[in-house]
């Protein structure tokens, strides 16, 4: 079996928000370089908080020691202004759940700030990875990196391949994932992906059963804690 490629050494995310700040988190305890962005120099502050605040209780909680806390802290960089991602391997976006608003980012990274050979992986559980991809510049570098929240502790990470989706691209969605500790899945493109769309008939299945008198809102609850964990 061919190995596949080193994780990327320096990784951008788009975002500080919950989702943009988990997903930073993770990027510099795997000892990549993490540059932070974020237009509003409010919101990005408080991101930076808010994962130097969650390094600081991982090692009350004896998860990290203080000096790998210290490491992962000195490798978070903010990253005001987007041009500020150019020297990235992987951007990983966690804005807004809008079709716009993603491509829109895409498209100026790909036209004007990162090199050709940087990936671009889109964190939406909503949306159609290769709509995302659509109007990008070497659509075959853009990716899905499906995060589940919150990112630092679930497990999982669902890798979405596009229609335009290269072998290599996701090749190294996985490796990032992998130098994440996350257990990671290949997922098609599709509404929900692999995951939310195992999910949703449970959830469905659990509204009517309440609706229909079957069974108490905590009996339900209780079964699928205890049949389904």
């Amino acid at each position: 079996m061919t190995a596949g490629p080193p994780p990327p050494r320096t990784i951008g995310v788009a975002g500080a928000g919950t989702m943009g700040a988990g997903i930073a988190q993770l990027a510099c305890l795997s000892c990549a370089r993490t540059l932070l962005h974020e237009p509003v120099p409010e919101a990005l502050e408080r991101g930076a908080q808010k994962i130097v605040a969650q390094l600081e209780r991982e090692v009350e909680r004896r998860r990290l020691t203080p000096e790998e806390a210290e490491d992962a802290r000195d490798r978070l960089e903010p990253a005001p202004g987007l041009e500020d991602l150019g020297p990235c391997e992987l951007v990983i976006e966690a804005a807004p759940e809008r079709l716009e608003l993603k491509r829109e980012l895409f498209v100026k990274l790909a036209a004007d700030v990162v090199s050709e050979s940087c990936v671009l992986a889109t964190n939406t559980s909503s949306l159609l990875v290769t709509a995302v991809a659509a109007p990008v510049k070497r659509a075959e570098r853009v990716v899905g990196m499906h995060f589940f929240n919150p990112a630092p502790v679930m497990r999982l990470l669902e890798v979405v391949a596009g229609e335009e989706s290269s072998p290599d691209a996701l090749a190294v969605a996985r490796a990032a994932g992998e130098a994440m500790g996350k257990h990671v899945i290949d997922a098609a493109d599709g509404p929900g992906f692999l995951v939310n769309r195992c999910n949703r008939p449970f959830g469905l299945e659990a509204l009517k059963l309440l609706q229909e008198g079957v069974a108490s809102l905590e009996e339900i609850d209780r079964i699928c804690r205890m049949g389904g964990g």
